[in-house]
């Protein structure tokens, strides 16, 4: 199966679901090749930015995944098809 590279930018307004998104995170944990997350402490939020290599499939799911959390929204940017 063809693999991709994407930034997926994830933004927690809801800080009670960090448990929650970092639990899928570590679940896709073998198609992440690096992870910055920043607690911006003054607006009560986290910003998360995962760089991941995986099949089309796993990328879509994770992220949908993501965006079905109350208070977490995310974004998906894809390398153009290899």
């Amino acid at each position: 199966m063809e693999k991709r590279i994407a930034l997926i930018g994830i933004i927690v307004e809801n800080l009670e679901q960090s448990q929650q998104v970092n639990e899928l995170l570590h679940e896709y944990g073998s198609y992440i090749v690096g992870r910055l997350g920043v607690p911006y402490r003054e607006r009560g939020l986290s910003i998360i930015s995962i760089i991941i290599d995986a099949p089309n499939d796993a990328i879509s799911a994770l992220s949908g995944k993501l965006g079905r959390i109350a208070g977490v929204q995310v974004k998906t940017m894809y390398t153009k098809e290899q």
